[in-house]
């Protein structure tokens, strides 16, 4: 389990009922324009961690109640809400690559993950949900070629290690039959013992070719690199089987640049980030950099969240939680990060962050301040307020929808 980022094991009745779009008004949404004025854009899907839990890393119970669907405002970047779907603790989401279909981890133990049809008017609909065979899910992806599922586990310590599992996908998007279940080995011996007593899977995604599936690993420190077979589902170990991160890091996520020629790790335990070449023929992380992503002179908290890469490929972002800050990088033509500057992120604990698919807005994702700050992309990659706050309760990640 996470120790400073701390889960509670209070549970909840399962559900999976819709509340509806007049739910929302809950919301208290600031700065969001009149819909019949606004640049219609995409819908907006924002996972949670709901009640009665604590949020890991939370202060107080959580009040939120699940998926929170909203439609964004191209011109403005404002969200208005539009429906709610009662779930339990959906963390992570993941759109299918090509069906109107989205997925969420149920961060819980034991762990699940859930399927939604998405309407024409972006509203969700449950078709499905199936046990991940591990504890604390808190990661999910659609593989690309739109077969496969894939969930990462974080496991409770020694006594359910972190995990990999994957589901097939019917055709209609339903989450069928496990096929696939890998551990790694976590190396116990790091400065953090707590963080890193057994393995623990943060996240898993596959490369911009969708040649390998790559393992981040906090207890491990390291980012396992696998085969995944699109003919049975088996996941095997790549000839070059990992790449490690400095001992103690505790890498968190990763984000593969759009050229395919280089790989990002944050990492939670140290302020950093490194930067590796990746060789798409061996399946290989070279490591090149690594880049601190908090002043030397900050002695608070150094939790690193989340990663996100703007469309262009010229940008880079990170969220800090304890220094509740947005750090952004320009990404050399060598794949190198440069720091541009470091932004508020608007409220506390800023878990998640997401860039809108056109690489305009950033939105920075307040898991204790209960706010999403929206943020305007510059073409030098620095950010400007736009003014923006959405209220909503408990938000720790975002997907936009086709």
């Amino acid at each position: 389990m996470e120790k400073t980022d701390e889960k509670t094991d209070a549970a909840l009745t399962r559900r999976e009922i819709v509340v509806g779009a007049g739910a929302a008004v809950m919301l208290g949404v600031a700065g969001c324009s009149d819909s019949g004025a606004a640049d219609i854009g995409p819908v907006v899907y924002v996972g949670t961690y709901t009640a009665p839990n604590t949020a890991p890393g939370g202060t107080v119970p959580s009040t939120a109640q699940g998926i929170y669907v909203f439609r964004m405002d191209m011109a403005t970047g404002g969200l208005t809400p539009l429906q709610t779907i009662a779930t339990e603790n959906p963390a992570y989401l993941a759109q299918h690559p090509t069906l109107s279909v989205l997925y969420a981890c149920n961060e819980t133990k034991p762990g699940a993950v859930s399927a939604y049809s998405i309407g024409g008017d972006g509203n969700l609909t449950f078709i499905n949900s199936k046990p991940a065979n591990g504890a604390w899910t808190t990661h999910v992806h659609a593989h690309p070629s739109g077969k496969y599922l894939l969930a990462s586990n974080y496991g409770n310590g020694t006594e359910t290690p972190g995990n990999v599992t994957v589901f097939a996908l019917g055709t209609d998007g339903s989450i069928g039959a496990m096929t696939a279940d890998f551990r790694g080995t976590g190396n116990g011996t790091g400065p953090n013992p707590d963080r890193q007593e057994a393995p623990h899977a943060h996240q898993v995604i596959s490369d911009p070719g969708a040649l390998r599936v790559f393992n981040v690993d906090l207890g491990a420190d390291k980012v396992n690199i696998l085969n995944l077979s699109l003919t049975t589902g088996a996941l095997t170990a790549n000839a070059v089987p990992f790449a490690n991160t400095a001992a103690g890091s505790g890498p968190r996520h990763m984000a593969f640049h759009s050229n395919g020629k280089y790989a990002y790790v944050l990492n939670e335990l140290v302020p950093t980030i490194d930067v590796f070449d990746y060789d798409a023929t061996r399946g290989a992380l070279v490591w090149k950099q690594s880049a601190n992503r908090l002043p030397a002179s900050w002695t608070g908290g150094k939790s690193g969240a989340e990663i996100r890469i703007t469309p262009n490929g010229k940008f880079l972002y990170n969220t800090n939680r304890g220094h509740n800050s947005v750090g952004a990088y320009s990404i050399g033509t060598d794949g190198t990060l440069t720091l541009i500057n470091t932004y508020t992120s608007g409220g506390d604990w800023p878990r998640g962050m997401a860039i809108d698919p056109t690489g305009t807005f950033l939105y920075a994702m307040n898991q204790n301040g209960n706010s999403i700050l929206v943020y305007r992309i510059g073409a030098d990659g620095g950010l400007t307020s736009t003014g923006i706050t959405v209220n909503t309760p408990v938000p720790v990640d975002m997907v936009f929808g086709r």
